[in-house]
């Protein structure tokens, strides 16, 4: 599986949008975009890749959470590729109603959709075992003080991503965490279990 980070939009606050791919654009292979910005500025990012002939540029649309800045995209790249979308909620552009657990095809390989709330209470985040890549959304990744007060469901959020098996990490926001994401996922499990937490 092939990751590509496109640009992001250099006037508006948006989000980090992923393109996944096979390796070797074989017909099969199911092109995915993890999150839509918030307008049409992909569009031009994504043709300029080659995606083999015969497939869709962008058979499917993850939606990590509701926010405007990773859903705006969606009037436009959705007509334009005629993608299916997930999310956990329904809503306008929304086709697929995501579930824990969801198995789901990315590229050339098979991934998981997994319900982790905590940034917002929509939030899901993309696991790609064989890759040991997590894209987790906006989910708060680097916690650096326990006198903050965090709710229960971030916590246990934090608790069932260190389950997994992973090393890299693509957030919504600023650079991807290659290579040490579980280590600072672990720091901040530690710190967030040593402060307040509520209901």
């Amino acid at each position: 599986m092939r990751i590509i980070t496109l640009p992001i939009h250099p006037t508006k606050y948006s989000c980090n949008v992923y393109y996944l791919l096979g390796d070797w654009n074989k017909l099969d292979d199911v092109n995915t975009l993890i999150d839509a910005g918030i307008d049409d500025y992909a569009i031009t990012h994504i043709e300029a890749v080659s995606t083999g002939i015969g497939q869709k540029k962008v058979a499917q649309i993850i939606i990590t959470h509701e926010h405007f800045d990773h859903r705006g995209g969606l009037k436009y790249l959705k007509p334009k590729y005629d993608s299916k979308v997930f999310a956990f909620n329904k809503g306008e552009f929304i086709d697929i109603q995501v579930y824990d657990g969801m198995g789901i095809r990315l590229g050339d390989t098979e991934g998981l959709l997994l319900y982790t709330p905590g940034h917002s209470n929509d939030s899901i985040s993309v696991y790609v075992p064989s890759q040991g890549v997590i894209f987790t959304g906006d989910l708060p990744l680097m916690v650096s003080s326990n006198r903050e007060t965090y709710t229960l469901t971030y916590y246990n959020t934090l608790k069932k991503l260190l389950e997994l098996d992973f090393r890299d990490i693509y957030p919504g926001h600023g650079n991807p965490l290659l290579g040490n994401g579980k280590e600072i996922l672990t720091r901040t499990f530690s710190i967030v279990s040593n402060s307040r937490i509520i209901q």
